[in-house]
Protein backbone atom coordinates (compact mmCIF):
# COMPACT_ATOMS: atom_id res chain seq x y z
CA UNK A 1 0.00 0.00 0.00
CA UNK A 2 1.16 3.51 -0.31
CA UNK A 3 1.33 3.96 3.19
CA UNK A 4 3.53 1.00 4.15
CA UNK A 5 5.53 2.73 1.14
CA UNK A 6 5.59 6.44 2.43
CA UNK A 7 5.82 5.30 5.98
CA UNK A 8 9.32 3.35 5.39
CA UNK A 9 10.33 6.19 3.52
CA UNK A 10 10.10 8.44 6.16
CA UNK A 11 11.16 5.97 8.99
CA UNK A 12 14.85 6.20 7.22
CA UNK A 13 14.61 10.12 7.21
CA UNK A 14 13.18 9.64 10.56
CA UNK A 15 10.29 11.32 10.65
CA UNK A 16 7.35 9.94 12.16
CA UNK A 17 3.94 8.89 10.03
CA UNK A 18 1.79 10.22 12.43
CA UNK A 19 2.48 13.49 10.87
CA UNK A 20 1.14 12.27 7.64
CA UNK A 21 -2.06 11.05 9.65
CA UNK A 22 -2.64 14.29 11.23
CA UNK A 23 -1.99 16.22 7.94
CA UNK A 24 -4.93 14.04 6.41
CA UNK A 25 -6.90 14.50 9.07
CA UNK A 26 -6.48 18.19 8.94
CA UNK A 27 -7.40 18.35 5.30
CA UNK A 28 -10.61 16.11 6.07
CA UNK A 29 -11.56 18.17 8.87
CA UNK A 30 -10.97 21.46 6.74
CA UNK A 31 -13.13 20.13 4.09
CA UNK A 32 -15.44 19.22 6.01
CA UNK A 33 -15.88 22.27 7.56
CA UNK A 34 -15.99 23.90 4.36
CA UNK A 35 -18.77 21.76 3.67
CA UNK A 36 -20.70 23.01 7.17
CA UNK A 37 -20.08 26.11 5.76
CA UNK A 38 -21.49 26.07 2.47
CA UNK A 39 -25.45 26.45 3.06
CA UNK A 40 -24.99 29.45 5.04
CA UNK A 41 -23.94 31.63 1.55
CA UNK A 42 -26.22 29.81 -0.29
CA UNK A 43 -29.84 30.32 1.81
CA UNK A 44 -30.03 34.01 -0.54
CA UNK A 45 -29.94 32.12 -3.50
CA UNK A 46 -31.98 29.01 -2.68
CA UNK A 47 -34.71 32.23 -1.61
CA UNK A 48 -34.54 33.39 -4.60
CA UNK A 49 -34.95 30.46 -6.89
CA UNK A 50 -37.62 28.46 -5.38
CA UNK A 51 -39.04 30.99 -3.26
CA UNK A 52 -38.48 29.27 0.34
CA UNK A 53 -38.69 31.34 3.55
CA UNK A 54 -35.62 31.97 5.62
CA UNK A 55 -37.27 29.79 8.38
CA UNK A 56 -37.77 26.62 6.16
CA UNK A 57 -34.07 26.41 4.85
CA UNK A 58 -32.80 27.10 8.38
CA UNK A 59 -34.94 24.56 9.56
CA UNK A 60 -32.99 21.92 7.48
CA UNK A 61 -29.25 23.52 8.48
CA UNK A 62 -30.93 23.34 12.05
CA UNK A 63 -31.58 19.63 11.92
CA UNK A 64 -27.80 19.33 10.38
CA UNK A 65 -26.00 20.94 13.27
CA UNK A 66 -28.39 19.20 15.74
CA UNK A 67 -27.32 15.64 13.95
CA UNK A 68 -23.41 17.07 13.64
CA UNK A 69 -23.58 17.10 17.28
CA UNK A 70 -25.58 13.82 18.02
CA UNK A 71 -23.55 11.15 15.96
CA UNK A 72 -20.38 12.66 17.45
CA UNK A 73 -20.22 9.81 20.44
CA UNK A 74 -21.29 7.51 18.26
CA UNK A 75 -18.94 8.10 15.53
CA UNK A 76 -16.11 6.83 17.69
CA UNK A 77 -18.06 3.92 18.38
CA UNK A 78 -17.44 3.26 14.29
CA UNK A 79 -13.80 4.22 14.68
CA UNK A 80 -13.10 1.51 16.83
CA UNK A 81 -15.52 -1.25 15.53
CA UNK A 82 -14.34 -0.25 11.87
CA UNK A 83 -11.39 1.45 11.83
CA UNK A 84 -10.68 5.41 10.93
CA UNK A 85 -10.03 5.03 7.33
CA UNK A 86 -13.76 2.95 6.59
CA UNK A 87 -15.32 5.90 8.66
CA UNK A 88 -13.81 8.99 7.20
CA UNK A 89 -14.29 7.54 3.30
CA UNK A 90 -17.93 6.50 4.42
CA UNK A 91 -18.68 10.19 5.70
CA UNK A 92 -17.27 11.22 2.29
CA UNK A 93 -19.59 9.29 0.42
CA UNK A 94 -22.30 10.58 2.18
CA UNK A 95 -21.89 14.15 2.09
CA UNK A 96 -21.32 14.33 -1.16
CA UNK A 97 -24.35 12.17 -2.19
CA UNK A 98 -26.04 14.81 -0.43
CA UNK A 99 -24.73 17.59 -2.00
CA UNK A 100 -24.87 15.86 -5.36
CA UNK A 101 -28.52 14.63 -5.21
CA UNK A 102 -29.47 18.21 -4.38
CA UNK A 103 -28.51 19.62 -7.05
CA UNK A 104 -31.99 18.61 -8.72
CA UNK A 105 -34.10 19.28 -5.63
CA UNK A 106 -37.52 20.97 -6.25
CA UNK A 107 -39.11 20.55 -2.71
CA UNK A 108 -38.44 21.66 0.96
CA UNK A 109 -38.63 18.36 2.48
CA UNK A 110 -36.05 16.93 0.05
CA UNK A 111 -33.26 19.87 1.02
CA UNK A 112 -34.16 19.00 4.58
CA UNK A 113 -33.55 15.15 3.62
CA UNK A 114 -30.11 15.68 1.80
CA UNK A 115 -28.67 18.47 3.63
CA UNK A 116 -30.67 18.02 7.51
CA UNK A 117 -30.16 13.97 7.30
CA UNK A 118 -27.64 12.56 4.98
CA UNK A 119 -25.37 15.80 5.22
CA UNK A 120 -25.82 15.54 9.29
CA UNK A 121 -24.63 12.55 9.60
CA UNK A 122 -21.72 12.45 7.54
CA UNK A 123 -20.54 15.54 9.13
CA UNK A 124 -21.11 14.22 12.43
CA UNK A 125 -18.96 11.05 11.67
CA UNK A 126 -15.99 13.46 10.93
CA UNK A 127 -16.58 15.81 14.01
CA UNK A 128 -14.19 16.54 16.90
CA UNK A 129 -14.24 13.10 17.62
CA UNK A 130 -12.00 12.39 14.98
CA UNK A 131 -9.47 14.73 16.00
CA UNK A 132 -9.34 13.38 19.57
CA UNK A 133 -9.21 9.72 17.97
CA UNK A 134 -6.04 10.38 15.59
CA UNK A 135 -3.92 12.53 18.38
CA UNK A 136 -4.74 9.82 21.31
CA UNK A 137 -4.13 6.63 18.90
CA UNK A 138 -1.09 8.55 17.45
CA UNK A 139 1.21 10.83 20.15
CA UNK A 140 2.40 10.62 23.28
CA UNK A 141 4.34 13.88 23.35
CA UNK A 142 3.01 16.94 21.48
CA UNK A 143 -0.61 15.42 21.54
CA UNK A 144 -1.65 18.92 22.59
CA UNK A 145 -0.35 20.63 19.75
CA UNK A 146 -1.84 17.80 17.18
CA UNK A 147 -5.42 18.80 19.04
CA UNK A 148 -4.71 22.22 19.31
CA UNK A 149 -3.78 22.21 15.05
CA UNK A 150 -6.68 20.09 14.29
CA UNK A 151 -8.80 21.80 16.10
CA UNK A 152 -8.00 25.17 14.46
CA UNK A 153 -8.82 23.28 10.43
CA UNK A 154 -12.83 24.54 11.07
CA UNK A 155 -11.48 28.10 11.08
CA UNK A 156 -8.91 27.63 7.80
CA UNK A 157 -11.61 26.09 6.27
CA UNK A 158 -13.92 29.03 6.30
CA UNK A 159 -10.85 31.08 5.52
CA UNK A 160 -9.26 28.83 2.76
CA UNK A 161 -13.14 27.83 0.91
CA UNK A 162 -16.01 30.47 2.21
CA UNK A 163 -14.91 33.55 0.15
CA UNK A 164 -14.10 31.01 -3.31
CA UNK A 165 -17.73 29.52 -2.70
CA UNK A 166 -19.10 32.64 -2.28
CA UNK A 167 -17.49 34.22 -5.81
CA UNK A 168 -18.43 30.52 -7.63
CA UNK A 169 -21.78 31.04 -6.62
CA UNK A 170 -22.12 34.71 -7.64
CA UNK A 171 -20.75 34.41 -11.07
CA UNK A 172 -21.46 30.80 -11.56
CA UNK A 173 -24.74 29.55 -9.33
CA UNK A 174 -25.63 28.15 -6.10
CA UNK A 175 -24.90 24.63 -8.04
CA UNK A 176 -21.25 25.02 -9.54
CA UNK A 177 -20.64 25.84 -5.78
CA UNK A 178 -21.98 22.51 -4.58
CA UNK A 179 -19.57 20.74 -7.37
CA UNK A 180 -16.91 22.50 -6.24
CA UNK A 181 -17.28 21.26 -2.75
CA UNK A 182 -17.99 17.51 -3.70
CA UNK A 183 -14.90 17.43 -5.56
CA UNK A 184 -12.91 18.39 -2.40
CA UNK A 185 -14.61 16.07 -0.50
CA UNK A 186 -13.48 13.21 -3.17
CA UNK A 187 -10.07 14.55 -3.09
CA UNK A 188 -9.84 13.95 0.51
CA UNK A 189 -11.91 10.30 0.55
CA UNK A 190 -8.85 9.35 -1.59
CA UNK A 191 -6.19 10.52 0.41
CA UNK A 192 -7.72 8.63 3.24
CA UNK A 193 -8.09 5.80 1.40
CA UNK A 194 -4.21 5.83 0.20
CA UNK A 195 -2.98 7.29 3.47
CA UNK A 196 -4.94 6.73 6.93
CA UNK A 197 -4.19 4.08 8.83
CA UNK A 198 -5.70 3.36 12.06
CA UNK A 199 -3.37 2.50 14.57
CA UNK A 200 0.73 3.24 14.49
CA UNK A 201 0.47 -0.70 14.92
CA UNK A 202 -0.64 -1.53 11.61
CA UNK A 203 2.40 -0.03 10.12
CA UNK A 204 5.06 -1.91 12.61
CA UNK A 205 5.59 1.80 14.19
CA UNK A 206 5.34 3.02 18.13
CA UNK A 207 3.12 6.05 18.76
CA UNK A 208 5.40 9.62 18.34
CA UNK A 209 7.43 9.88 21.50
CA UNK A 210 7.81 5.87 22.99
CA UNK A 211 10.09 3.72 21.30
CA UNK A 212 7.83 0.53 21.65
CA UNK A 213 5.30 -0.81 19.97
CA UNK A 214 1.85 -0.39 20.91
CA UNK A 215 -0.55 -3.34 20.05
CA UNK A 216 -4.16 -3.43 19.11
CA UNK A 217 -6.59 -3.89 21.60
CA UNK A 218 -8.52 -7.58 21.14
CA UNK A 219 -11.29 -7.36 19.25
CA UNK A 220 -13.94 -8.36 21.57
CA UNK A 221 -16.66 -5.71 21.99
CA UNK A 222 -19.37 -6.02 19.66
CA UNK A 223 -20.54 -3.00 18.06
CA UNK A 224 -24.05 -2.76 19.83
CA UNK A 225 -21.83 -2.48 23.11
CA UNK A 226 -19.65 0.21 21.35
CA UNK A 227 -22.94 1.97 20.25
CA UNK A 228 -24.10 1.85 24.21
CA UNK A 229 -21.14 2.84 25.78
CA UNK A 230 -21.71 6.60 25.02
CA UNK A 231 -25.28 6.49 26.91
CA UNK A 232 -24.02 4.75 29.64
CA UNK A 233 -21.27 7.15 30.15
CA UNK A 234 -23.49 10.11 29.94
CA UNK A 235 -25.40 8.45 32.02
CA UNK A 236 -23.02 8.97 34.88
CA UNK A 237 -21.76 12.00 33.76
CA UNK A 238 -24.90 13.74 34.00
CA UNK A 239 -24.21 13.38 37.84
CA UNK A 240 -21.78 15.23 37.92
CA UNK A 241 -22.06 18.97 37.91
CA UNK A 242 -19.00 19.80 36.27
CA UNK A 243 -20.65 18.00 33.19
CA UNK A 244 -23.51 20.59 32.92
CA UNK A 245 -20.87 23.18 33.34
CA UNK A 246 -18.82 21.79 30.29
CA UNK A 247 -22.38 21.16 28.39
CA UNK A 248 -23.58 25.06 28.27
CA UNK A 249 -20.59 26.30 27.60
CA UNK A 250 -20.37 24.20 24.65
CA UNK A 251 -24.33 24.54 24.00
CA UNK A 252 -23.83 28.45 24.01
CA UNK A 253 -19.80 27.77 21.61
CA UNK A 254 -22.00 25.67 19.04
CA UNK A 255 -25.53 28.05 18.75
CA UNK A 256 -23.69 31.38 18.77
CA UNK A 257 -20.94 30.25 16.20
CA UNK A 258 -22.16 27.63 14.25
CA UNK A 259 -25.59 28.13 14.57
CA UNK A 260 -26.02 31.84 14.41
CA UNK A 261 -22.90 33.27 13.02
CA UNK A 262 -21.61 30.42 10.27
CA UNK A 263 -25.28 30.30 8.76
CA UNK A 264 -26.73 33.54 8.94
CA UNK A 265 -24.01 36.06 8.74
CA UNK A 266 -23.84 36.25 4.91
CA UNK A 267 -27.90 36.45 5.09
CA UNK A 268 -27.49 39.43 7.37
CA UNK A 269 -24.90 40.84 5.28
CA UNK A 270 -26.97 40.65 2.26
CA UNK A 271 -30.36 42.31 4.19
CA UNK A 272 -27.74 45.08 4.12
CA UNK A 273 -26.76 45.28 0.89
CA UNK A 274 -23.48 43.98 1.09
CA UNK A 275 -22.37 41.48 -1.41
CA UNK A 276 -21.74 37.52 -1.09
CA UNK A 277 -18.26 37.30 -1.64
CA UNK A 278 -17.32 40.64 0.28
CA UNK A 279 -19.54 39.21 3.28
CA UNK A 280 -17.69 35.56 3.47
CA UNK A 281 -14.38 37.60 3.32
CA UNK A 282 -15.84 39.13 6.50
CA UNK A 283 -16.78 35.73 7.95
CA UNK A 284 -13.17 34.62 6.67
CA UNK A 285 -11.18 37.25 8.60
CA UNK A 286 -13.46 35.54 12.09
CA UNK A 287 -11.83 32.72 11.21
CA UNK A 288 -8.52 34.27 10.94
CA UNK A 289 -8.67 35.37 14.38
CA UNK A 290 -10.40 31.90 15.79
CA UNK A 291 -7.27 30.67 14.48
CA UNK A 292 -4.99 32.68 16.31
CA UNK A 293 -7.06 32.41 19.21
CA UNK A 294 -7.29 28.33 18.84
CA UNK A 295 -2.98 28.54 19.01
CA UNK A 296 -2.98 31.05 21.44
CA UNK A 297 -5.15 29.46 23.99
CA UNK A 298 -2.50 27.64 25.06
CA UNK A 299 -0.73 30.39 26.84
CA UNK A 300 -3.81 30.92 29.38
CA UNK A 301 -3.35 29.63 32.74
CA UNK A 302 -6.86 28.86 33.51
CA UNK A 303 -10.14 27.56 31.98
CA UNK A 304 -11.79 30.94 33.59
CA UNK A 305 -9.28 33.44 31.35
CA UNK A 306 -10.53 31.34 28.25
CA UNK A 307 -13.85 31.17 29.32
CA UNK A 308 -13.89 34.99 30.28
CA UNK A 309 -12.87 36.16 27.47
CA UNK A 310 -15.20 34.04 25.18
CA UNK A 311 -18.46 34.48 26.48
CA UNK A 312 -17.52 38.51 26.40
CA UNK A 313 -16.80 38.66 22.87
CA UNK A 314 -19.22 35.99 21.64
CA UNK A 315 -22.23 37.65 23.78
CA UNK A 316 -21.73 41.12 22.14
CA UNK A 317 -21.55 39.19 18.21
CA UNK A 318 -24.27 37.50 18.90
CA UNK A 319 -26.43 39.82 20.37
CA UNK A 320 -25.44 42.03 17.23
CA UNK A 321 -25.87 39.44 14.87
CA UNK A 322 -29.65 38.90 16.45
CA UNK A 323 -30.68 42.37 16.56
CA UNK A 324 -29.54 42.97 13.00
CA UNK A 325 -31.74 40.03 11.53
CA UNK A 326 -34.86 41.35 13.95
CA UNK A 327 -37.47 42.76 11.74
CA UNK A 328 -37.56 45.92 14.05
CA UNK A 329 -33.98 46.59 12.44
CA UNK A 330 -34.94 45.76 9.24
CA UNK A 331 -37.76 48.39 9.46
CA UNK A 332 -35.23 51.00 10.92
CA UNK A 333 -32.51 50.29 8.16
CA UNK A 334 -35.35 50.98 5.87
CA UNK A 335 -36.14 53.78 6.80
CA UNK A 336 -33.25 55.42 7.20
CA UNK A 337 -30.88 54.10 3.81
CA UNK A 338 -30.92 57.00 1.23
CA UNK A 339 -33.52 55.52 -0.93
CA UNK A 340 -36.34 55.90 1.73
CA UNK A 341 -35.06 59.44 2.55
CA UNK A 342 -35.83 60.20 -1.33
CA UNK A 343 -39.14 58.75 -1.27
CA UNK A 344 -40.29 60.21 1.67
CA UNK A 345 -38.66 63.66 0.48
Amino acid sequence: MASTALAASLARRDFHYGWVVVAVTFFTLLVTAAAMGTPGVLIVPLEQEFGWSDAQISSALALRIMLFGLFGPFAAAFMNRYGVRRVIVAAMALIVSGLMVSLVMKEVWQLVLLWGVIVGVGTGLTAMVLAATVATRWFNHRRGLVMGLLAASNATGQLVFLPLIARLTTDYGWRMALVFVACMLAVVALLAALFMRDRPSDLNLPLYGESKITPPPAEGVGLMSLLMSPILVLKDAARVPIFWVLFGTFFICGASTNGLIQTHFVTLCHDYGLPAVTAASVLAMMGIFDFSARSARAGCQTVSTIAGCYFGITACAGCLCCICRSPISRSMACRCSPCSTASTG
